[in-house]
């Protein structure tokens, strides 16, 4: 079993990842670009590193998970990157959402390079990753897959494999489309319901056992009502994600129009300067 892991992104998922992968035993060598927001994991035992090449160099597996495609391209293909540091044999999941095109990209180098190579991304977002609950959509071969279930197994309880490399990306997007839906509905309506004179907070209390209930209502319906815009999920990474979903969608000539509609309202908020808000702050769209 392996034990040694680098793993790249120390951000709001990724050191609850970190964390829950110490106590599960593994040693943890991590990158940062910012050691100081590293500091407090590194006190709990997680060896920092200077640089991507010393991080992942002797490691058996490398976790990475950052914030955009482009960045995912840098730290594997970058002269002194991952691509250039890992040892054959090396387990490499990328765990951030990104293209499903450059996943099978790295996973392509990777292999020509000896390395196994998986597309990994989760969801569940930073309650998931605190509690170690995440959902893991896992795309690569099946025998890698396996290999690395343990690892999955520290961060995350709905552990599935997708199909082969890309496949993780495709259900991460499929998974984004349906949160676009979700959320909007809720916040579609309690603006209707505000504007009818209900409580918000007595709808809340009386539809979120029935059939309109949801992840969504839970978690970022309660934080509407509680005025609470801090990010789990950051607006500008949904953007991001449905972003790619749309292209994905585009490529296989189908129209998603709850998708894009949801995805234009928040770059409209993006363009306000709410881009860092967690993406409850849909609901400022409406109240303009």
């Amino acid at each position: 079993m392996m034990k040694k892991i680098a793993f790249i992104g120390v951000g709001i998922m990724g050191k609850s990842m970190v964390r829950n992968l110490l106590k599960a035993g593994f040693q943890l060598h991590i990158f940062a670009r910012n050691k100081s927001k590293a500091e407090d994991v590194i006190s709990e035992g997680a060896v920092f590193h200077e640089s991507i090449g010393d991080c992942v160099k002797d490691c058996e597996a490398v976790i990475t998970i950052v914030g955009f495609p482009k960045d995912v391209e840098e730290i594997y293909f970058k002269e002194g990157g991952i691509m250039d540091s890992a040892l054959p044999g090396t387990c490499l999941i990328d765990m951030t959402t990104t293209s499903p095109k450059l996943a099978e990209r790295i996973y392509e180098e990777g292999t020509k390079k000896g390395l196994k190579v998986l597309d990994a991304p989760v969801t569940g977002g930073d309650t998931g990753a605190k509690s170690g609950t995440l959902s893991i959509l896992v795309g690569g071969d099946k025998e890698d897959y396996e290999v690395c279930l343990p690892v999955f197994q520290a961060m995350g309880t709905n552990i599935n494999y997708q199909g082969k490399a890309g496949s993780g990306q495709h259900a991460k997007l499929a998974n984004q489309i349906m949160i676009a839906g979700a959320l909007s509905g809720v916040c579609e309506a309690f603006t209707y319901a505000k504007s009818k004179g209900l409580d918000l907070n007595i709808l809340f209390q009386s539809v979120s056992t029935g059939a309109a209930g949801s992840r969504q209502l839970d978690t970022c319906g309660a934080k509407i009502l509680e005025d609470d815009f801090a990010p789990g999920f950051f607006i500008r990474h949904f953007i991001k994600d449905m972003g790619l979903a749309e292209d994905e969608a585009k490529a296989s000539n189908i129209e998603l129009d709850v998708l894009s509609t949801v995805l234009a309202h928040c770059k409209r908020l993006e363009e306000d300067g709410l881009g860092s808000l967690g993406t409850q702050a849909l609901i400022k769209y409406y109240q303009k």
